[in-house]
């Protein structure tokens, strides 16, 4: 492969319908799917991730689903490498990949590659992490402010795991994280990339969300949960905290109702949508944002396209 290698890629928020769109063009086309979504790399998390079904994936092949256990190590460098492997082996069964996923840093990761940074120090991240428990994410924050204002300043309050490996990357090398970026300037990417970002109407996406966790809890949210803590899977574990599984875990420790718990799902989803196309805004072109019924013809277009030139 090089930068000659083209790429599609569907993004978008979740529940924009970005599976559904790629099995509609799987109907017409010899596709397979390269997930960039950074919960469904997890095995026995299917529901709660709105992982394909086996009957979508006989339709459909997708790579990069449950790839590791959910006390396994797993980032958006591992993600880049598999990817790219995958693609290359995609290309050599005369089928075309498509990245299909909303995890913003992976896709950036696998496009642009990555700055070089330290790997992480479980002991400073776990000394950062508690002072974030004790202190909350916004004492951090001001921290990095003063350590490297630009990184800070791309980064809301809030937004603690990405606080915390900025300070490590400061504190492991004595380097501001944003001047890493700068000298690595993302300004060439490693394929011939088309992105289509899949952005319905906000409470078209809100409804869908809704509806989405209702039919979660009808296949079977909280058993699944409950068979996660069976494995010994700790409730701690950061794969665990993550949208569903945290309140499904409130409610099965009588924190919570169930009815309070899925309201608090959906409004966790939506506001975890709300900050990918955020993310989205702020890493691609406008004109790469297709409402879902406009997104299809021109996925069809950039795919006749490559079929033309193989």
């Amino acid at each position: 492969m090089d930068r000659k290698t083209p790429l599609i890629v569907i993004t978008g928020p979740t529940g924009s319908g970005k599976t559904g769109l790629a099995l509609e063009l799987a109907g017409t086309y010899p596709i397979e799917v390269i997930s960039a979504d950074s919960m469904q790399i997890y095995r026995y998390m299917d529901i709660a991730t709105a992982k394909p079904d086996e009957q979508e994936r006989s339709l459909l092949p997708h790579h990069l689903i449950d790839v590791v256990d959910p006390d396994e190590e797993f980032n958006a460098g591992i993600f880049a490498t598999l990817a790219r492997e995958k693609i290359s082996q995609v290309y050599a069964a005369k089928k075309i990949p498509i990245v299909v996923g909303g995890t913003g840093l992976y896709i950036k990761a696998l496009i642009f590659g990555l700055i070089p940074a330290p790997a992480g120090s479980e002991r400073l991240r776990a000394y950062l992490r508690s002072l974030a428990a004790s202190r909350g994410s916004r004492h951090l924050w001001d921290v990095l402010a003063r350590l490297d204002p630009p990184s800070a300043g791309k980064i809301t309050p809030n937004d603690s795991a990405r606080i915390i490996r900025y300070l490590e990357i400061v504190f492991l090398t004595g380097e501001r994280p944003s001047m890493l970026q700068d000298g690595h300037g993302f300004a060439l990417p490693l394929f011939d990339t088309r992105i289509a970002c899949i952005m319905p109407q906000r409470q078209e996406l809100y409804q869908a969300i809704d509806n989405r966790v209702y039919r979660m809890l009808d296949l079977g949210l909280v058993d699944e949960t409950e068979q996660l803590i069976r494995r010994g899977y700790s409730p701690s574990l950061r794969s665990m905290q993550t949208l569903a599984y945290k309140h499904v875990l409130s409610y099965l420790s009588h924190e919570t109702g169930l009815d309070e718990a899925v309201s608090l799902i959906q409004r966790d989803t939506r506001r975890y949508a709300k900050r990918q196309i955020t993310w989205i805004r702020a890493h691609h072109a406008p004109q790469t944002c297709y409402d879902p019924a406009a997104a299809r013809p021109v996925i069809a277009r950039w795919l006749d396209d490559i079929l033309a030139s193989c």
